[in-house]
């Protein structure tokens, strides 16, 4: 389009016929320039030109959130570089100084049962997420408890602010009141991005302990001990919930832990004493001392 307009500028002007009328002499001016007419000039279309490149790169500038130069001697200063993105968060403990294992597994697996002995014998914390979420809905004047109650009777997962806050604070009152260090955290995380918070933000893990356990047996397990535990999620309508929810939520976790060989699979179908043997070995393996 420039290029046309400035063919368009300095096309020669039409030739008269010679029968038309001489043209009265035109009047001159002290400068000698002619009267402007009615095609742009070029030094006209560049200074437009200049103008609306200048409103643009205002226009992108104002997007980006940077402030244009006003004065001479700001234009003369050197570009300010941008601030870098935030780091990512510290975690709260040291990997050296604190261990914890995840120890996961659908819901009747008996995660419960094996952590209790785990704990007795390596003095290990053992901190369960829903004993801690339960306790949290039951506590007087606690601002979660309806939250927490509605999730659980539904078989959701409660939002992990909630269940990485209690983990953490629980974790922190062992450490100060016994001195403890070691820590079994059962049924945590229900989900990927659960793992990779509580990892950024509290600590890293050592270890995933898999209990491997088919739902016909894990359903007979829950229905039995819902006849004497009180839980609101120990129905056949909670269980179902609670079994889709971790093939579909919880699994991928298990998964992906594999892939960084942190996985430790045990098989939960044998009696419990048979079972525990197997898990007391994986133990005395990892944690010699």
């Amino acid at each position: 389009m420039l290029r046309q307009a400035l063919q368009r500028s300095v096309r020669p002007a039409t030739r008269l016929s010679v029968r038309q009328p001489a043209l009265a002499p035109r009047r001159l001016y002290t400068s000698g320039s002619e009267k402007p007419s009615g095609t742009p000039s070029v030094p006209a279309m560049l200074a437009v030109a200049s103008m609306g490149f200048a409103a643009y790169y205002t226009l992108v500038k104002s997007r980006e959130g940077q402030r244009l130069p006003r004065t001479k001697e700001e234009l003369q200063q050197p570009a300010v570089q941008q601030a870098p993105a935030a780091d990512k968060p510290v975690p709260a403990f040291k990997q050296e100084d604190v261990t914890v294992v995840f120890v996961l597994g659908g819901p009747g697996a008996g995660k419960g049962t094996q952590c209790d002995r785990l704990r007795k014998d390596f003095d290990f914390v053992h901190l369960s997420a829903g004993d801690l979420l339960r306790e949290e809905q039951n506590r007087e004047g606690s601002k979660y408890g309806e939250l927490i109650k509605h999730y659980i009777k539904e078989g959701l997962i409660v939002p992990m602010e909630v269940t990485i806050a209690l983990l953490e604070q629980a974790m922190r009152e062992a450490m100060a009141k016994d001195n403890k260090h070691r820590f079994l955290i059962d049924g945590f995380p229900r989900k990927l991005d659960q793992a990779v918070k509580f990892e950024e933000t509290v600590v890293p893990s050592q270890v995933v302990l898999y209990f491997e356990c088919p739902e016909q047996v894990m359903l007979e397990r829950l229905l039995k001990r819902g006849e004497s535990s009180g839980r609101a999620d120990d129905n056949i309508e909670s269980i179902k919930k609670r079994f889709r929810v971790f093939k579909e939520t919880s699994y991928p976790v298990i998964e992906t832990y594999e892939k960084q060989n942190k996985v430790k699979t045990v098989s939960c179908v044998k009696p419990v004493d048979e079972v525990y043997q197997e898990v007391k070995a994986v133990f005395d393996d990892l944690f010699k001392n």
